[in-house]
């Protein structure tokens, strides 16, 4: 049986017990998905002194109950319990994090996956992450830009140095460097965001959308690249430019495909909560409901 819709999939573990982790991954290698996805949170602050931008209130959508891992180790742990899926954090808090130690561990992810990583790359909303890791919150969009600048350039595994506002450092190498490209996948949905992965993305990913906006974005996304001499055919090196997406109102075949052919390169699916299953169900069912939405769409073939 093909693939009935020309998308690849990616199956998240955001809210599952950790333990589940490198089970699901498995199940998800064995089912035909393309990728997991991870997600990022370095502490819960008792206190919440700015708006979760993601949903309506504002409000957070876990509590202090909530389990995280930190998603480079945990994609290298999965990465060595699997062979061929793909790990995408989605997105990694750049912003409260230094540049050089995380090109080291980002290097490392895709050394030791075998290149199996696509790095969803963010900002960070929560000022006390920033403020109680030693960053400033004040200015984060162009500390963030340096950053990515500087990772992009260390993970090319050359000399560089680099003198800017907020970062500045003489000549260093990171070796051994990762033989393929990491793409970096963008995370955001204002202008400045859609900027930004247009200059300096691979891909671009988003949060809870409807298909209007994912539409709409992915049109404009199309419009920034080609005003940075770049385009969604080609992401610089021969693949598309990724649109990976969580569509809150489009499911099944006829709604995959619309994404598909809307610009969606990879669709965000919870195979167990499209059934019904809460965040915390067994790992069993889990594995049940991977397994049977990779039969239904034909992901092994």
């Amino acid at each position: 049986m093909a693939r009935v819709v020309d998308v690849e999939f990616s199956v998240p573990v955001s809210f599952s017990p950790v333990d589940q982790y490198i089970t699901l991954a498995r199940g998800a290698e064995a089912a035909g998905f393309d990728r997991v996805v991870l997600p990022d949170s370095l502490f819960h602050p008792r206190r919440q002194d700015e708006d979760y931008p993601y949903t309506p209130d504002g409000s957070r959508m876990w509590d202090e109950n909530t389990e995280w891992v930190e998603p480079l180790i945990a994609s290298a742990a999965m990465g060595g319990a699997t062979s061929t899926i793909r790990f995408s954090p989605q997105v990694l808090k750049v912003g409260p994090r230094n540049p050089l130690l995380l090109t080291r561990q980002v290097a490392s992810v895709a050394l030791l996956t075998g290149n199996r990583l696509d790095l969803g790359v963010g900002i960070g909303w929560d000022p006390n992450e920033f403020e109680w890791c030693g960053a400033p919150f004040k200015g984060r969009g162009k500390r963030v830009d340096e950053s990515l600048t500087i990772m992009r350039e260390g993970l090319r595994g050359e000399w560089m140095e680099f003198h800017g506002r907020h970062f500045d450092f003489d000549e260093l190498i990171f070796t051994p460097a990762p033989g393929e490209l990491v793409p970096f996948y963008v995370g955001g949905h204002t202008e400045i965001a859609l900027k930004r992965a247009a200059r300096i993305g691979q891909g671009w990913t988003s949060a809870m959308m409807s298909y209007d906006d994912i539409v709409a974005t992915v049109t404009r996304l199309g419009e920034l690249l080609e005003a940075n001499g770049r385009s969604l055919a080609d992401r610089g090196d021969g693949k598309p430019f990724a649109i990976q997406v969580v569509c809150m109102d489009k499911y099944g075949t006829r709604g995959f495909t619309e994404l598909a052919e809307a610009g969606v390169t990879d669709i965000i699916v919870m195979p167990w909560m499209i059934e019904g299953h809460g965040f915390d169900c067994s790992a069993e069912i889990k594995l049940e409901s991977i397994a049977a939405f990779g039969d239904k769409y034909g992901l092994t073939s």
